[in-house]
């Protein structure tokens, strides 16, 4: 009788090869919920990094005869284009931008293509602020105009409404949603760039109501400027002459392609005492091409900090 309570007792009571195996199965689904977790993680980071990265076209004269109205505009900004991932600030390089915590407190989990932006004319200010690694109070001064949504799959007009709706709902002053207007005359549009071009803007931007976010150019997203600029290479000083003698002439810049030219206007006094080094990024700003393939009547608008580069920027022209 006592034997068989001991039979039965040990029957319940594992062995200790048997509390092992316990043990390393419990081990694996711990080791399996982490590895789980932290895939999950890093998919819904490479989701929002990995998102498609739309570019415009340039609006042309081939785009006179198109129904303005349905199109939205806003002013095209020249500051440092950024991408928040719901979690982090990305340049369109995927670099880090070091924003101060309290500056992207309380955003939406959700991915947002913007321009880091401080004010008209002020490119160069801008990104000595933002594209330092170690943030200071002078990003009190800096906003992120949102201008689209990559991830939602929804006509533009409606991305607009919910970029509108998701800033509003948030309380941060640094984050604003572009404004969006209507023209319905091209008369209008080109008063317009006027008036934003003449107080310092660089543009205007003009999306349809019905185009989805694509990757790459977008036939239905267009940008219209007074003059074309593009980004090259600085390869040479060239000392000046006469009132420059003393200063820098002009910069042998060279294009992604290959193509070199020269670059001898838009310089400050300041600019030509202190150039822009050789192998340094500059965009200038140009009309058109001569029958040789170099920008015509090129002028040299800012140092471009090679973190801001588009990707292969130096070939494009924007």
């Amino acid at each position: 009788m006592s034997t068989s309570k001991r039979s039965n007792g040990r029957a319940f009571m594992p062995c200790k090869f048997e509390w092992q195996l316990l043990l390393a199965w419990a081990l694996g689904i711990l080791v399996w919920i982490a590895a789980v977790t932290t895939v999950s993680a890093e998919t819904l980071g490479d989701v929002h990094q990995r998102a498609p990265t739309q570019t415009a076209n340039l609006y042309t004269a081939s785009h006179h005869t198109m129904a303005l109205s349905d199109y939205l505009i806003s002013e095209k900004l020249d500051g440092i284009r950024a991408r928040w991932t719901g979690t982090e600030l990305l340049t369109r390089k995927g670099n880090i931008i070091h924003a101060p915590k309290w500056f992207t407190r309380a955003w939406p989990n959700t991915t947002l293509d913007g321009e880091l932006w401080l004010a008209r004319g002020k490119f160069e200010d801008t990104a000595s602020i933002v594209l330092t690694d170690i943030p200071d109070e002078r990003w009190e001064k800096i906003k992120f105009m949102v201008f689209d949504m990559p991830l939602l799959m929804q006509p533009f007009e409606q991305r607009a409404k919910e970029i509108k709706r998701l800033t509003d709902t948030v309380t941060s002053p640094a984050l604003l949603a572009m404004p969006q207007f209507v023209l319905h005359t091209h008369e209008a549009l080109q008063a317009k760039l006027n008036s934003v071009v003449d107080a310092g803007g660089e543009g205007l931007m003009l999306h349809h109501r019905q185009a989805r976010y694509v990757d790459g150019r977008s036939a239905h997203l267009l940008k219209l400027k007074r003059h074309q600029d593009s980004e090259a290479k600085v390869i040479a000083h060239i000392k000046g002459k006469g009132k420059f003698k003393t200063m820098m002439g002009s910069l042998l810049v060279e294009r992604a392609d290959g193509v070199q030219f020269k670059l001898g206007s838009g310089f400050s006094n300041s600019e030509r005492r202190h150039p822009p080094e050789i192998g340094e990024w500059v965009t200038y700003k140009f009309y058109g091409y001569t029958n040789s393939g170099k920008p015509r009547f090129a002028s040299f608008m800012h140092i471009r900090p090679e973190k801001d580069l588009p990707e292969a920027s130096t070939a494009n022209v924007n």
